[in-house]
């Protein structure tokens, strides 16, 4: 029988950090994989998509070369070399992944994972013996109720990256970040695109501005967006080539046909057939139930990333796995403070944001105000004809602390990390606003936003 100090099942950014983090700190520890290192995001999720979204920023980008003097002949995108690209990125990555797990000294263990009891796992015919386990198993997409998956008509994620060429048209029920950035990419490469999501704005988890903004620009380029709106799933029909959903807004009902269904409504936790029934784990909604340093009611187990809920990014994932390397090993880490984690929609344009949006922030009891500065009053955004967005900067009134930051626009995903230090070090929005910002650059519109909120700005 092998034992470990740490058996990981999982080789996802929670697990391997975990592992990583574990054999940093003296323990010898495995990762037990079923099917590729890296996880859902390096293969069917974070890596892949934002490969396509990538391509479909520079053929937009170069749709519009004349607008910066560059003129050129037919521009169309071969879906074909978009695909063979993301498959090369993804191999890169994960070739480089398991060198750095195998320079630490993991073992890799390739099979299906079961619990036999706290202290054993069984993979194919072997028997690990772990002093402690860390589940990492992730989550999946979730299923509409009546609306399973067929990956024909009906598709989950999975199904839209593993596609060899593009959809004609496409629906897609709920406008979270899954949803928003696949409507993104489609009706940027000429697919007919109708986003359906039931809240009154799409990004509901995100700043009502911010989603309502992105809305109206989706619209703009094409998009049939639909709020407040309900798909009535007893009346969805499926032939030849065709789907037609019945849309429920307000009083009214509308018929939206397309050549496929995406279901973006969220992801669950992966835990079935693990054998929990022969540990002390407990789930909560589905998810695994941990404390602060992710431990279970079973104390020699773990559980890091999508298995526990909360914020499942892949970065959020890495630092609870991190976290949970570190109190195995018998430090006492802080406990991670998810407002300060940033969030990013890599929708064009993109979306990011941390901490709390003002209502979140008055709801909390603090006395919060907002201030946005717009994206149309950069120099380097017009430099880019990307003058679309605003970012926004929300504080407390009493004491000046920047309680979270909102951003929309061109490059988003980099900008907020600015934000996020920020509330790292629990910096004030004078803080943010004095220091000094390089011009002309995107990152000038957070910094006004901040000094609009110290009053200290020339726009005021």
């Amino acid at each position: 029988m092998d034992e470990f100090d740490v058996v990981v099942i999982g080789g996802g950014s929670g697990g391997y950090s975990a592992a990583i983090r574990a054999r940093q700190l003296g323990l010898t520890a495995a990762i037990v994989e079923r099917e590729k290192i890296g996880g859902t995001c390096l293969h069917k999720g974070c890596i892949p998509t934002k490969v396509l979204l990538e391509s479909a920023e520079v053929l937009a980008l170069a749709r519009k070369g004349a607008t910066f003097g560059v003129r050129a002949g037919d521009i169309s995108l071969d879906f074909a070399t978009v695909n063979a690209r993301k498959h090369q990125v993804v191999e890169t990555l994960h070739q480089s992944l398991r060198s750095v797990i195998q320079k630490h000294k993991i073992e890799i263990i390739a099979g299906e994972a079961k619990l036999r009891s706290p202290a054993e796992v069984v993979v194919g015919g072997r028997t690990l013996k772990a002093r402690n386990l860390v589940l990492a198993t992730g989550s999946r997409p979730k299923e509409l109720p009546g609306l399973p998956a067929d990956g024909s008509h009906f598709l989950n994620s999975d199904h839209l990256l593993a596609r060899e060429e593009p959809l004609r048209s496409i629906a897609i029920i709920g406008a979270g970040a899954v949803g928003t950035e696949f409507a993104s990419f489609y009706v940027d490469v000429g697919t007919e695109v109708t986003l359906i999501e039931m809240l009154p704005a799409i990004l509901p988890l995100e700043d009502a501005d911010v989603g309502k903004a992105l809305g109206k620009l989706l619209a703009g380029r094409g998009a049939n967006v639909l709020t407040a709106a309900r798909v009535l799933i007893d009346r969805t029909r499926s032939y030849d080539n065709v789907v037609e959903l019945t849309v429920e807004q307000g009083k009214q009902e509308q018929t939206v046909r397309a050549e496929a269904v995406l279901v973006a409504v969220g992801r669950e936790a992966v835990t079935d057939g693990l054998g929990l029934e022969n540990t002390g784990v407990q789930l909560e909604r589905g998810f695994v139930r941990v404390d602060e340093t992710y431990r279970t009611d079973e104390p020699s187990i773990y559980a890091v990333g999508d298995a526990i809920g909360g914020l499942l990014l892949a970065h959020v994932a890495a630092a609870e796995g991190a976290i949970a390397g570190e109190a195995i090993a018998g430090r006492q880490p802080g406990p991670l403070d998810y407002n300060r984690a940033p969030r990013v929609t890599y929708s064009r344009p993109q979306v990011a944001s941390v901490g709390m949006t003002e209502e979140q922030a008055k709801a909390s009891g603090r006395k919060a105000r907002s201030q946005r500065f717009s994206f149309r009053y950069n120099a380097m955004a017009l430099i880019q004809d990307e003058p679309e967005g605003f970012a926004k900067v929300v504080y407390d009134t009493d004491t000046g602390d920047l309680l979270g930051a909102h951003i929309i626009g061109h490059h988003a995903s980099e900008l907020i990390s600015e934000a996020s230090l920020a509330r790292f070090v629990e910096a004030s929005a004078w803080e943010m606003g004095t220091n000094i910002h390089p011009h002309p650059t995107l990152s000038e519109t957070l910094g006004e936003a901040a000094q609009l909120s110290a009053g200290i700005s020339i726009y005021r």
